[in-house]
């Protein structure tokens, strides 16, 4: 007979009560008065009118609005003359001249019309990319820019699109994780997780994309990394370095597979709640 695991229903309290939170703290709305001292900074989620920090909010389901200098992650949708369009989870799709971006190799030589022909050789449909913001044109469309080699063509790896509001903003997107994988986590929602390079010079090849087959042991890191970023989500954690490395060695004693039943989520973003809350003191 072969053997079979059974997990017996558990009634749960909310997740917000087994950690012993107040949940009796002051309340605020959008539009709501922060304070009327100009000494204050504005931070995110509040804007300056009429010389007082006011309260703003963003929707739990909404497109990204860009600014120039965000870094984001998008798809290629269709390659026009000098330039392609790309999906940003924007209201309109995103631009990348052919002029903003380096040649394969991180080249700054002069373009030429035969580089402009080889244009569906360096990115084609479907092809993902990591840019960053250049500019906001009139219409709110985003020009994008790829003048650094940690920018450039997405090589192998997993793409995973979550709400904008569960990315935390963090000064530094790109992450290498303990556990052999990295993760870019961008302002637009769209989150890549991928194996890291053994030479990280290999990763700075601007265009050129290494798509050589990935190793088992590879793909399973970046398979759970995959279900605990969605694990996270389903519970509305914030999603940073931290907290999906925390989520992934919670997740560490159950199968790729059985990550994502609901009573395994529970249990691994607990446990990542409570590192959480020890670590911040």
């Amino acid at each position: 007979m072969r053997a079979m695991e059974m997990r017996l229903p558990v009634a749960c309290k909310p997740l917000s009560e087994r950690l012993g939170r107040d949940t009796k703290k002051h309340l605020v709305v959008s539009g709501d008065t922060v304070t009327t001292d100009t000494g204050f900074m504005q931070g995110h989620g509040m804007y300056m009118g009429e010389e007082k920090l006011i309260v703003s909010v963003a929707a739990l389901k909404t497109r990204y609005i860009g600014e120039a200098g965000d870094i984001v992650v998008g798809r290629i949708t269709e390659v026009q003359q000098k330039r392609w369009k790309v999906e940003t989870n924007s209201r309109l799709d995103s631009v990348l001249l052919f002029s903003s971006m380096n040649l394969p190799g991180g080249e700054l030589k002069r373009r030429s019309a035969e580089d402009e022909l080889a244009m569906t050789g360096f990115l084609q449909e479907g092809d993902l990319i990591s840019a960053e913001v250049q500019a906001v044109f009139s219409d709110g469309a985003l020009s994008l820019h790829t003048r650094s080699l940690k920018y450039g063509k997405l090589g192998q790896g997993v793409l995973v699109q979550v709400s904008l509001s569960l990315v935390k903003q963090q000064k530094t997107h790109f992450h290498d994780l303990p556990c052999g994988a990295s993760v870019v986590l961008v302002n637009n929602g769209f989150i890549w997780i991928y194996p890291t390079p053994e030479h990280k010079e290999e990763e700075a090849q601007g265009f050129i994309a290494h798509l050589e087959p990935v190793s088992l042991a590879d793909g399973e890191v970046t398979s759970q990394l995959r279900n605990c970023i969605i694990s996270l989500v389903t519970q509305r954690m914030m999603l940073y370095d931290t907290s999906i490395l925390y989520c992934y060695e919670a997740s560490l004693p159950h199968q790729i597979k059985d990550i994502l039943k609901p009573e395994i989520i529970e249990e691994i973003v607990m446990e990542t709640c409570q590192r959480l809350l020890e670590q911040e003191g």
